[in-house]
């Protein structure tokens, strides 16, 4: 299972928000690419990065951060906000991104989902964020009638690297990420599953392994805060 640490971008500053409420964000480090480099000399195989404003925007907002994060890290790095078309989506993996996330437009257009997993195999991964099940977008600032699981087996043949699974209840409360929800939600599909949301201790990532069917987690504010040793972490996942 692999551990991706998160830098989530708002205003240029590295952030974490409380369950998705932009008024609730803490600033972290006003240096994301340093804090990007500190995560790859701890032994981070990934990262995870999120423009905020952009997924609120509707287009790219912190692309100068997330390119100098680029410049400064060899490790692959997947990046959602703010990507809604496959201009877009091109220009990121141009630049070096490994992986983009599709959150919005897999509700809105699916099509383009599934024209991006064929143009760019391995490079595309749906991001999934929900509230009592239910599918939220445009920043988590709408929830829809679509639910998780069904959304996600709609996916099964379109050939998508990954779902990053949410639950926006728990990200950023530091109370454990909903693992039966997850569980239930890797089981339900053949796509590799990653877990995001109030995972915050090395006995949130054993349980999340010992399920043995989720392929991910993303850690951001534990991480900051020092309550999970990323090296510990890393160690633990093998």
């Amino acid at each position: 299972m692999i551990l991706y640490p998160a830098i989530d971008l708002k205003d240029g500053q590295a952030v974490r928000l409380l369950r998705g409420e932009m008024e609730q964000a803490t600033v972290f480090n006003d240096d994301p690419a340093a804090q990007a480099l500190a995560f790859a000399k701890a032994g981070a195989r990934w990262l995870h990065l999120v423009d905020l404003n952009g997924a609120f925007a509707g287009e790219p907002v912190n692309a100068a951060p997330v390119e100098r994060i680029l410049e400064s890290v060899e490790i692959p790095t997947q990046l959602g906000g703010g990507i809604r078309d496959m201009g877009t989506i091109e220009r990121w993996l141009e630049k070096g991104l490994s992986r983009v996330i599709l959150g919005t437009v897999a509700v809105e257009k699916p099509e383009l989902v599934r024209e991006a997993a064929k143009a760019f195999p391995g490079q595309v991964a749906v991001g999934l964020d929900a509230r009592n099940g239910r599918v939220a977008t445009k920043g988590w600032a709408e929830e829809t009638e679509h639910q998780v699981t069904d959304l996600a087996r709609s996916f099964e043949d379109a050939g998508i690297a990954a779902i990053v699974y949410t639950d926006i209840d728990r990200d950023g409360a530091m109370g454990g990420p909903n693992i039966p929800a997850t569980e239930a939600l890797a089981r339900a599909v053949s796509i590799p599953v990653i877990a995001s949301g109030g995972v915050s201790s090395l006995a949130d990532l054993e349980r999340l392994k010992a399920t043995g069917v989720i392929s991910g987690a993303i850690s951001g504010r534990a991480l900051y805060d020092g309550a999970l040793d990323l090296r510990e972490a890393l160690d633990l996942l093998g």
